[in-house]
C-alpha cells in the first residue's frame, strides 16, 4: 500500500467535531494537494486540515508490530516533524486492533535475532562468541519508535481502537493524550512471554501512572479493559467506539487551530524533558529563555493582538526555521 499524502484544508467554519462536511455550498474554498511520499506498507499516513492521521495496517494481523512497521513509523515522524502543513498526529490502528504487539510468527525464534534470518539488521552483535552491547545492531526496535516521539515537535494524541498489548502499549507511552474505545483492551505481557518491557517504558510507564500500578501490571502481564486503563490514568477518556476518531480529531483541530505551533513545539519538550529534571532550577531556566525568546517574535504579538481584537490568530512563525536560538536545550543522548 503505497503512501500518498492527501493534504485538504477546510474552514473552520465548515468542520463539525472534526469531520468535515461531505456536501456543502462552502465547499468552493476547499483544495487538495497530492505527493510522493515514501512507500508504507504496513502504515498509511494522511494529511487532512493541518492533522496527520497515522495508521497501524496490517488488520489480518491485528497491526502486529514488525521490523518494517518500526522503520516506517520512524519515518513517518520524521516527516511530520520537517512539515509545517502538520500541526498534530493521531495514531490508531485499522480494524478490531490497535496493535496486537510483537509479529510472533517466528514462533521460538521470535525475539531470538542471531537465530533469524529475516532481521540482518540484528546481526554483527556477536563477535568470537562475545556481546558487543553497545552494537546498535541489538537495539530494541520498539525503544528506537518511541524515543522518536519522544522527540517529535507536534502533539501526540493516540487513538486506541482495540487490542493494545506489548509493544501495542508502550509505543503509546510517549504520545501526549491517549483517548480509548471501549473496546480497547491493554496489557504489558512481557513476563509471560519470558522477555522484559521495551520501548523505553520502564522510564514511561511509573511516571505516567505511578510505581505501584507499573510493577503490577507489568509483573502479572494480565490485560485489562479501558475502564481501568482511565482509573489508574493510562488513558484520558473512553468513548464509544464511533465517536474515537471524532474525539481525536476534535481535540487535535482545538489545538491546531488556536496555538502557535513553535509554542507547542517548546512546550511538548519542556514537559516531557523536565520529568527527568533534579531541581525545578532547570525548568525556571528553560521557561525564562522560553518566554524571553518568543516575546522578541512574531507569534507573541499576534498572540496578543488577536485576543484584544477578538479575532482567530494567525501565527507567522514556523517549527522549521523559527525556533529559538537556544534550542536545543539538551545534550543529544547516544546509544553506548
Amino acid at each position: 500500500m503505497a503512501a500518498n499524502i492527501r493534504r485538504t484544508t477546510h474552514r473552520a467554519s465548515d468542520v463539525t467535531s472534526g469531520v468535515p462536511h461531505s456536501h456543502s455550498s462552502r465547499h468552493k474554498d476547499v483544495t487538495q494537494l497530492s505527493e510522493t511520499a515514501m512507500s508504507y506498507q504496513q502504515i498509511t499516513y494522511d494529511i487532512r486540515d493541518r492533522i496527520a492521521t497515522i495508521t497501524l495496517h496490517r488488520p489480518e494481523k491485528m497491526n502486529a508490530f514488525t521490523g518494517q512497521m518500526m522503520h516506517e513509523l520512524i519515518d513517518a515522524f520524521d516527516r511530520v516533524n520537517k512539515d509545517d502543513g502538520v500541526g498534530a498526529v493521531i495514531v490508531t490502528g485499522a480494524g478490531k486492533a490497535f496493535c496486537a504487539g510483537a509479529d510472533l510468527s517466528a514462533g521460538a525464534k521470535t525475539f531470538d535475532y542471531d537465530a533469524r534470518d529475516d532481521r540482518p539488521e540484528r546481526k554483527g552483535a556477536v563477535k568470537e562468541g562475545k556481546i558487543d552491547w553497545s552494537n546498535p545492531a541489538i537495539r530494541d526496535g520498539g525503544g528506537m519508535v518511541t524515543l522518536k516521539i519522544f522527540e517529535c515537535l507536534k502533539p501526540v494524541i493516540a487513538a486506541v481502537n482495540g487490542a493494545a498489548v506489548g509493544v501495542g502499549v508502550t509505543m503509546q507511552l510517549p504520545m501526549d493524550i491517549r483517548i480509548a474505545s471501549e473496546n480497547a483492551r491493554f496489557g504489558f505481557v512481557f513476563a509471560r512471554r519470558g522477555i522484559v518491557p521495551e520501548a523505553c517504558s520502564s522510564w514511561f510507564l511509573p511516571r505516567l501512572v505511578g510505581i505501584q500500578t507499573a510493577t503490577e501490571w507489568c509483573y502479572t502481564g494480565r490485560v485489562f479493559g479501558a475502564d481501568e486503563a482511565l482509573q489508574r490514568g493510562l488513558v484520558s477518556r473512553v468513548v464509544k467506539p464511533e465517536e474515537l476518531l471524532p474525539a481525536a480529531t476534535a481535540l487535535a483541530r482545538e489545538i491546531v487551530d488556536n496555538t502557535a505551533p513553535v509554542s507547542i513545539a517548546l512546550t511538548r519538550q519542556m514537559l516531557w524533558r523536565m520529568l527527568g529534571a533534579d531541581h525545578p532550577m532547570e525548568a525556571h531556566k528553560v521557561d525564562s529563555r522560553a518566554i524571553y525568546g518568543r516575546g522578541r517574535q512574531g507569534d507573541a504579538k499576534e498572540g496578543v493582538m488577536s485576543f484584544l481584537e477578538k479575532r482567530q490568530p494567525n501565527y507567522p512563525d514556523k517549527v522549521t526555521s523559527g525556533m529559538p536560538e537556544f534550542f536545543p536545550w539538551w545534550t543529544e543522548r547516544k546509544y553506548e
